[in-house]
């Protein structure tokens, strides 16, 4: 298959920030049996992030965080995208900044590691100055898209926040700045109190949830999306299970993300997620993944 001009063995994507700290992982990933890794979001400069506590299971499988974004920077980064190239991993460049130059600086570096596409993080939602906060607006996801592009080669993909009124007006946003695709949805932003000590779990407070809990949050997305815009959409939010999957294509996905649940469930996620998803689609007589994108749009007979 071929999503945003880029070949894929499955729809299966490794998710930026769960699993990509080094390039062992990400070639880990792949060798599990992810069609495309995606890489940590990388900034100009090295980041600490938070002080712990900064990650806190939730419910039966979901994950609350706040890590603020921790990376060692685009000076060290390149050489663990370089260890998954060589492992001969699919390798998606993710990278989050303040504002339209510095993303299109950023694009343009790690374009240059031999990555296939470069994911822009418009959509963290507990780190100040990135992610949500620059891209909540369409005019400013519209003007840092159009900037990455004129800058990159490579297909450029948005991946937008749910935390706003109108997430489709987002994806519209970036297609217009000439996106490629659009990666919907990051984590929503959540907040858990532990009440013998009077205070939020997490050291920052605010943090992003993930996992089965905003399962429901990132189909709606993808089904406004797929409404309104023509590039493909990418689904991302508690996939665990080939009926997860299966969901999200019928949505309008034509390729999926999967982050928390290898936390749960292992790097072997990949594997049975593309062996559940294979036979759903039989069972069901669709002789390929193509054929499920967006059948549930279709007019009830």
């Amino acid at each position: 298959m071929r999503i945003f001009g880029v070949p894929l063995r499955n729809p299966f994507l490794l998710a930026s920030g769960i699993w990509g700290e080094s390039g062992e992982s990400l070639a880990g990933a792949w060798r599990a049996g992810a069609a495309g890794v995606i890489t940590k979001s990388i900034g100009a400069e090295p980041r600490l992030g938070y002080p712990n506590p900064t990650i806190e299971t939730y419910d039966a499988w979901g994950l609350l965080n706040a890590m603020g974004l921790p990376n060692p920077g685009m000076g060290e980064y390149p050489r663990e995208i370089e260890i998954a190239r060589r492992a001969g991993a699919t390798v998606i460049g993710s990278v989050f900044a303040g504002d339209a130059p510095q993303f299109a600086d950023l694009s343009a570096r790690i374009e240059a590691t031999g990555v296939v596409a470069v994911e822009l993080n418009l959509s963290c939602p507990h780190a100040e100055g990135f992610g949500t906060e620059v891209g909540s607006e369409p005019a400013d996801v519209e003007r840092i898209v159009r900037a990455v592009v004129d800058r990159v080669h490579v297909p450029v993909i948005a991946k937008i926040t749910p935390n706003t009124s109108d997430a489709a007006a987002l994806a519209e946003a970036a297609e217009r700045g000439g996106a490629a695709a659009i990666s919907a949805i990051n984590t929503v932003r959540g907040l858990a109190i532990d009440t013998t000590l009077r205070r939020p779990v997490l050291a920052h407070g605010l943090g992003g949830l993930s996992g089965a809990a905003i399962k429901p949050v990132g189909l709606a997305c993808v089904w406004q999306v797929y409404r309104r815009v023509k590039i493909p959409v990418i689904g991302v939010g508690g996939i665990r299970t080939g009926t997860d999957a299966l969901e999200y294509i019928m949505a309008g996905a034509r390729a999926l993300e999967v982050g928390t649940a290898i936390t749960f469930d292992g790097i072997g996620v990949f594997a049975r997620l593309n062996r559940e998803l294979s036979e759903r689609l039989d069972a069901l007589g669709f002789s390929r993944v193509e054929d499920a994108v967006g059948v549930a749009h279709a007019p009830s007979t």
